[in-house]
Formats: C-alpha cells, structure tokens, sequence
C-alpha cells in the first residue's frame, strides 16, 4: 500500500490539515498553503478532510501507484496524464495497480494537492503528518519527496466517492495577479495615517526569494509611525507583517509562531487560497473589507465543502 516517486519535482510534500496546538512551544502550524483545494481534494476520494496529501508546487513529480486507488488532483492546473492519457481535474479517478501518474507543464496557479484514497500513511509528529521542511519535522522524513521514495499508503475504503464535482465549488485561479480581502489590524496603529490606502493603491509583486514561509513583496513603501520593532507576538496565517524596509511580508503555512514586526493587516481566511495559487513575478492586490463580508465569504465556503463532504 504504497506509491513509488520516480521524479519528485520542485517541492512536493506531505501535508494534512496542520499541526495546531502546539505554536506556543514554538512549533510552527504548516498544513497547505491552499487549504480549501486540500479539503476538496479529499472530499473527492471520500478521505476525512484531515487525511495528508500531496502538495505539489510549480514542477510535479512522477509517481507509481503499487495499488490500485482512488485519487484526485485539485487547486492549481498542470498538464496531467496517467499512462500518458490525460488525467482530469476536480474529479475522481482510479489509478490502477502499476499506474504512472505524470505532472506535467503548469498551465494555471501554483500548487495542486493530490488526494489518494485513504490517505498518506506517514507518521504523525505532534499529531500531525505535515512536512515543515525548514525544521525537517513531519511529512516523508521531514523534507520533501524525491525520487526513489516509497511513501506509504492509508488502507482502502469500503464506499467508492462520486466522481465529479460540482463546478461551483472550484474556487477560480489567479491569471498571475489576484485580489484578495484584507482586514487591518492587529497592530495598524503602529503605522501613518495613510498606511492602508497606501497598501491599497497599487499591486504587490511577488518576489523571487518567497516560499511557504511568506510572500516578500515589493510595491508601495508602508511608513511606521514610530520604528518597525514591536514586542514579538502571534503571527496568524495571513498576517502582513512589515519590516523597517516599508515592504510588506505576507506570512503563509510555514510562518514562524511569533514575529517582531507590526502587522498593519490580515488577508481574509476564504482569500487565503487565492493568494496561495499565486508565484513569485505574480501581482497581488489588496482590498479592505468589512468583518462581516470576511465572514459571509468563510460561511460560503464551507457549505460548499460541507455538501460535498456529506454527499
């Protein structure tokens, strides 16, 4: 019960839902960067939503099945065949046993999550089998899959899942620029007057030396009232935290648990899978909204996932 890595591609890891709880040790949380295309992709294999998947970024990897499952490949789109015949996206399909599951070139957004009946069977580290790469904690021996590796597979599950998904609850991918919500805060006090409609007025570019830690971006300087250090406190997944530069960082799944620079704003929670189909040289743009729009686009999400999840 097994796949075999025959090319691991840029960064594919294993990833589950996060390894919450424990930020106040100071272990960081992980999980995906686009956690709703996780979510479904599990829903779409009849997985629990927090089975480990695979989280492929920018180049795929090549694998081979030893049994036959289930899978599905959700979030950002690359050319895919399996046996050299295109395989879909947003739907399940069977792999069978011997099966090679090719990513190919990147047509659309920045990461994909293969889901695969019954999940990754890794070990849980502090209940979780995310890969922290930096940290080498979790996942396939704490680093991401290369080739040769013969990583583990959860048993079959009794039901089959449907095969498709409705197409309204495939969330849209960025053309190398998005949008995204933002509420100010926590420390946007600590900033000018005019710090957020600067954040506003133009968009972001994605810089090279970004990766699952945080988006270093480059646009409109953000001014500080009075010094960019501040008492280091919780950094939630989102955050925009903004060094003495003026340039803001966006922290993303592999954020460090605390940070010594003020955060002057917050990317929405139903956004955060936006921004995390975007790559570096993309644009990002920021738009406040209100707490109750933050909140009414979180509740949309999760119906849609939820009537998959319970179909």
């Amino acid at each position: 019960m097994a796949f075999v890595v025959i090319k691991g591609g840029i960064l594919t890891t294993v990833q589950d839902a996060g390894r919450w709880g424990y930020q106040g040790r100071g272990v960081p949380v992980a999980g995906p960067m686009d956690p709703y295309a996780h979510r479904l992709g599990n829903a779409l294999v009849g997985n629990d939503r927090h089975a480990a998947t695979l989280e492929i970024t920018l180049l795929g990897p090549e694998l081979e099945f030893a049994s036959e499952r289930v899978v599905a490949i959700t979030g950002g789109q690359f050319t895919v065949t399996l046996d050299a015949k295109p395989a879909p996206s947003n739907a399940a399909f069977v792999a069978a046993a011997g099966a090679r599951l090719r990513f190919g070139p990147r047509l659309q957004g920045a990461r994909a999550y293969l889901a695969i009946e019954g999940g990754i069977d890794v070990p849980r580290v502090l209940g979780s089998r995310s890969t922290h790469v930096i940290s080498g904690l979790g996942g396939f021996a704490g680093r991401a899959v290369r080739a040769g590796d013969t990583v583990p597979l959860g048993p079959r599950l009794a039901a089959r899942p449907s095969v498709a998904v409705p197409p309204d609850i495939v969330l849209p991918l960025p053309a190398r620029e998005a949008t995204v919500r933002i509420l100010p805060g926590p420390q946007v006090d600590l900033f000018a007057a005019d710090a957020v409609q600067t954040l506003q007025s133009a968009p972001y570019v994605i810089g090279p030396n970004s990766d699952r830690m945080g988006f270093r971006l480059s646009g409109p300087k953000l001014n500080h009232a009075s010094g960019a250090d501040i008492v280091s406190d919780a950094t939630p997944l989102g955050a925009l935290q903004v060094p003495a530069s003026g340039q803001p960082i966006l922290l993303m799944a592999d954020r460090p648990t605390t940070g010594g620079y003020p955060k002057i704003a917050t990317v929405i929670t139903a956004d955060l899978p936006v921004a995390a189909q975007l790559a570096p040289g993309d644009e990002i743009l920021f738009a406040c909204c209100s707490p109750h729009d933050a909140l009414a686009a979180l509740i949309a999400q999760e119906r849609a996932l939820l009537r998959l999840e319970s179909a």
